[in-house]
């Protein structure tokens, strides 16, 4: 490529480039987002609003963005292996007073971590429905409705819920998973033959329960991709009408 004598290939304004992580996990049957809180320091957009974690790439240390997304999610709940996936990218010359902004945006879902955990890195899990009234930082409310829609819409036919769940789990506990991101109830007997017939989960032996016999507890046997059914369970229901 011809450049002028003594031209600086880098000389040019720079947008700022960041990575947002929207992080799922289901407590108490509810379905959670993890958010936090922008700093009050003068100078600082946005001071004290909540907002979605993430940060600045940092090119000492982040040699691609999926790299940047582990990080910040390590830094902020002490997960290390979750279920990451990219969402999005969002960016334009007004969602950050400070100059052209551009934010690579993933979603990670993760088993209910340790309440003290998320606490001890200044960070809140929020029911998704009461976040979706809270006016986050920047244009994050946009991309975490994003986010949440991905997830429901993935549910559907997706195998997606399992890495909700600390291993071993059981069938009820994945099906009660799924009705919390999907806000619905399924059928029982549907549900364990589409969740068996997948091929996606292996035995893990026998898990007590607080009522009754120990049940059968399963793993999933990959963790880097979801299973993939044919039918959607609306699909599904809509043909058991």
């Amino acid at each position: 490529m011809h450049r002028e004598p003594g031209h600086d290939e880098l000389d040019f304004p720079r947008p700022l480039v960041c990575v947002d992580v929207i992080v799922f996990t289901v407590m108490q049957g509810v379905l959670h987002v993890l958010l936090a809180r922008r700093p009050s320091a003068p100078g600082e957009p946005f001071p004290g609003a909540p907002c979605l974690p993430g940060g600045f790439i940092d090119v000492a240390r982040d040699d691609s963005l999926l790299q940047c997304a582990l990080r910040k999610l390590h830094d902020k709940t002490g997960f290390s292996s979750p279920y990451l996936e990219q969402l999005g990218s969002w960016g334009n010359a007004a969602r950050d007073p400070r100059g052209w902004s551009a934010t690579h945006a993933y979603f990670a879902l993760v088993p209910p971590p340790d309440m003290p955990v998320a606490a001890a890195r200044d960070v809140e899990w929020v029911p998704v429905e009461r976040a979706a009234q809270m006016a986050l930082a920047f244009d994050h409310s946009e991309i975490f409705s994003a986010a949440l829609g991905r997830l429901r819409g993935k549910v559907e036919y997706t195998s997606l819920p399992a890495f909700l769940l600390n291993e071993p789990f059981t069938l009820p506990e994945l099906q009660h998973v799924y009705e919390a991101v999907l806000a619905r109830p399924l059928d029982k007997s549907a549900f364990r033959k589409r969740m068996l017939d997948a091929g996606f989960l292996e035995p893990a032996g026998q898990v007590a329960q607080t009522v009754g016999r120990p049940a059968t507890g399963y793993r999933v046997r990959e963790r880097e991709r979801a299973a993939i059914f044919p039918r959607t369970f609306r699909a599904s229901e809509a043909a058991a009408d």
